[in-house]
């Protein structure tokens, strides 16, 4: 059966995540149904190898891809069909150190980029606010899960909310998005680097080295640790992370097998989203020492987005919102556009950033 599937696919006529191949007109079925059959044809051969970091919120991302695979294709919930290879990048090696501090960009992703590129893997699992706004040449990026919750929270063992915190408070984050919000608002807080998995970050949270610390809650409710949070913070509290939430999953460009299996599990919604702030990170070309936040979603049947650049301090402050229709050129262009505005102003401001 796997065998007359595949010769289908050779002898039919669809596009998969832009890859040509020639129809038979022989074939007659309506177009969903001949979609899904060439998809399964192209998953049924050979084991299909998921590639991951380690740590425990990527693995449970790449294990929610594999489910999601087998739940869309029956073929690969037979043994050996699928298989996870873990993959230790730098970000996951140098710890003690800010990740501006050693590179920024890549750092949690070069390493599966590499084996995807050499075949020890077929597709990639990534947070998407660890990929840099450039893939590596021979690889593509067509598919996003749907987007989980983008909003921060603050944890606490004293505290209930960041307004609650006194002045010298000691809070923990790596992030600099998340440090220039808040000392944009808290300016006599003290922030600390705080790196390490979500596991680790709440190990170092409990044994006091801080206060307070700030994490997002898809991450949380990946592992069911949500209950964790101490208070979930408002989009207007702290502006997430471009593509915060957000699931991506690469393979190498000319692999129809891989790209067939990926295709299916697009969500659209979440894809649009993302290619809109990844457009405004491009256009800001904001190094790893610029905070910058950037958030689009689906709002009255328009993509609607909202983005900032800051000093680290959080002294200084640049926002600007944008509205578009849910098309991949629009959401390209009013993220582009607001991150062209946001340098400009910077600029003529005499606001110098690390770019």
């Amino acid at each position: 059966m796997a065998m007359a599937m595949a010769q289908g696919l050779r002898s039919s006529s669809s596009s998969i995540s832009g890859h040509q191949v020639q129809h038979s007109a022989r074939v007659v079925m309506p177009r969903t149904r001949r979609s899904a059959t060439i998809a399964a044809a192209a998953v049924a051969t050979q084991t299909l190898k998921i590639g991951t970091r380690g740590s425990p919120l990527a693995l449970a991302q790449a294990y929610l891809t594999r489910d999601l695979l087998k739940a869309t294709f029956p073929e690969l919930k037979e043994d050996g069909a699928l298989e996870i290879i873990i993959i230790k990048t730098t970000g996951d090696k140098i710890l003690n150190q800010p990740l501006s501090d050693i590179g920024g960009k890549g750092l949690f992703t070069k390493e599966i980029d590499d084996a995807l590129l050499d075949g020890r893997i077929d597709i990639a699992v990534h947070s998407m606010k660890d990929v840099p706004t450039y893939l590596p040449a021979g690889t593509v990026l067509p598919c996003n899960l749907p987007r989980e919750d983008v909003r921060d929270v603050f944890i606490s063992a004293k505290y209930q909310s960041l307004s609650e915190l006194p002045e010298g408070a000691v809070v923990g984050s790596a992030s600099l998005r998340r440090q220039a919000q808040l000392l944009a608002k808290y300016p006599t807080l003290k922030v600390v680097n705080f790196r390490g998995n979500v596991q680790t970050r709440l190990r170092k949270l409990q044994d006091g080295e801080c206060d307070g610390t700030l994490l997002a809650l898809a991450g949380l409710k990946r592992l069911d640790l949500e209950d964790k949070a101490t208070s979930i913070l408002s989009i207007e509290e702290m502006l997430p992370a471009v593509a915060q939430g957000a699931i991506g999953i690469a393979c190498r460009d000319g692999d129809d097998r891989s790209a067939a299996a990926i295709a299916a599990l697009n969500h659209e919604e979440t894809r649009l989203a993302v290619v809109c702030e990844r457009a405004f990170l491009a256009a800001l070309d904001g190094s790893c020492r610029t905070p910058i936040a950037g958030w689009a979603r689906k709002e009255d049947g328009q993509l609607a987005f909202r983005g900032l650049v800051s000093t680290p301090d959080g002294k200084k402050m640049y926002e600007t919102t944008r509205v578009g229709s849910l098309t991949d050129e629009d959401a390209r262009k009013i993220g582009h556009d607001a991150g062209a505005q946001l340098k400009a102003e910077a600029k003529a401001d005499g606001t110098v950033f690390d770019w």
